[in-house]
């Protein structure tokens, strides 16, 4: 640490610059609502509308981009004055940020984990505090202020989505001891999943598609379970099978042995748990969730994995039929994944099961996965295309045993343009189907301004 040059302090004139430049964003909300509904059939006042307020969005996006790219010198400055060092270097801090503005149409009801019922801005400020205490010792803190953990989930939201405390005993990195709040080893997107590094503006499906279990409460029997398939999602009790990172608390081991590595953690709640579980105050450590994930790495451009989580996933005060807890009934999910990059290409494959002990019911399955590919056009823009599917297993009926959800595909396309090193800007379209006659969010349409510093 000692090593790291010293930078420059920060000037007051410099931080009421930038914070003028990001109130930008929030002054112009109002065009950032994007109705776009010559995409479906819609009255022609209300394509007028429609019309005005798509060149709206359009103006002030380009006023956002316009107005940072020529701040990029003072952006440059700033990144390089956030941060305390003391004299000999052995303690140093760095405060980074992305300031994130996103808005988004929806055809019908908003897919995945988007709340609410109709299109919205949504803007998100995240701060980051990166410390290290000599050469072992290693924490981090992320804030976020937003319209709540997922688009929209609520009207407004200040809370600490990570902390945690890191401990590495050896001179390199062969192991690492963590413990606080912090992302699931689970999986290989979640690595990539802020919004700098995410090709796309949403998460993969079997991240945030929506299933019909839920965990507050439990259903009678198989047949009520089904007949769920028929009604739109009810976000505040249902349950998706991996929601986006998981951020529970716990502790983690974790390390690289050549070209092998590897994480074990002990987490407080299972990776289907929403967000109001995930802090220790919230839910307890009396049913605890275990996971692990190995990886390997042939050479530098392949990185292959396997990942295992089993824990109870219910409502610590979820009532379930006598002689039971919430403890008994699990959710068990195991995940492989295949990444690969080489010049301009990068390629990621995941492959998730996973099965949920249902009261009542059984064991109520399903199969996901996803191919995702990025191609970088130049230095600065690049495209991506993910396609995903989803497939439910079949659960004991009045009848005949029946799949307890709809199987459904998406695929997603996005355009991203990285105008500066501080600025990058994407435009994702989707287009999804269920089967059955009930759709949600066939089409989304979405744009998203970051600003990195």
């Amino acid at each position: 640490m000692s090593s790291i040059r010293p930078r420059p302090r920060p000037r007051w004139s410099a931080l009421s610059e930038w914070a003028s430049i990001a109130a930008v964003p929030f002054w112009t909300s109002g065009s950032f609502i994007l109705p776009l509904s010559h995409l479906t059939s819609r009255t022609r006042t209300t394509t007028t509308t429609t019309t005005t307020t798509a060149g709206l969005l359009a103006l002030a996006t380009l006023l956002i981009l316009t107005t940072a790219s020529r701040a990029q010198p003072f952006l440059d400055k700033l990144d390089d004055a956030l941060f305390f060092q003391s004299r000999n270097g052995f303690i140093r801090s760095d405060f980074s940020g992305l300031l994130d503005l996103e808005g988004y149409y929806i055809d019908q009801r908003p897919p995945g984990l988007l709340f609410g019922n109709d299109h919205f801005f949504n803007p998100r400020l995240s701060l980051f505090l990166d410390t290290r205490i000599g050469p072992h010792l290693y924490s981090l803190v992320q804030a976020r202020v937003d319209r709540g953990f997922d688009p929209r989930a609520r009207v407004r939201s200040a809370r600490f989505d990570e902390y945690l405390l890191r401990w590495t005993p050896f001179e390199d990195a062969r192991l690492n001891v963590q413990a606080g709040k912090f992302a699931t080893v689970l999986g290989a997107w979640v690595p990539r999943h802020d919004s700098w590094n995410n090709p796309f503006i949403n998460a993969p499906l079997p991240y945030e598609h929506m299933t019909t279990v839920n965990d507050a409460a439990v259903v009678a029997s198989g047949q009520i379970l089904v007949n769920r398939r028929a009604i739109a999602d009810n976000k505040p009790a249902w349950l998706p099978v991996l929601w986006g990172p998981a951020y529970a608390t716990g502790g983690s081991l974790f390390g690289q042995l050549g070209n092998f590595d590897y994480a074990f953690e002990l987490k407080n709640a299972a990776p289907s748990s929403r967000p109001t579980q995930w802090d220790a105050h919230d839910r307890g450590f009396d049913h605890t969730t275990v996971a692990a994930r190995a990886g390997w790495r042939p050479n530098a451009a392949w990185n292959l994995g396997a990942s295992l989580s089993e824990g109870a996933y219910l409502n610590q005060r979820t009532v379930t039929p006598a002689g039971t807890s919430a403890g008994d009934f699990r959710q068990t999910v195991f995940g492989q994944d295949i990444s690969y990059a080489r010049h301009g290409w990068q390629l990621w494959v995941e492959v998730i099961e996973s099965r949920f002990e249902v009261p009542n019911v059984g064991n109520a399955d399903s199969l996901a996965y996803f191919v995702e590919a990025k191609r970088k056009l130049g230095a600065n823009h690049f495209v991506a295309v993910r396609w995903n599917q989803m497939f439910f297993g079949d659960v004991p009926t009045a009848t005949v045993p029946q799949p307890w959800d709809n199987d459904v595909w998406r695929v997603d396309t996005a355009f991203g343009w990285r105008v500066t090193q501080h600025l990058q800007g994407k435009v994702q379209y989707s287009l999804s189907r269920q089967r059955g006659a009930l759709q949600q969010g066939e089409q989304l349409l979405a744009a998203q301004v970051t600003m990195k510093f």
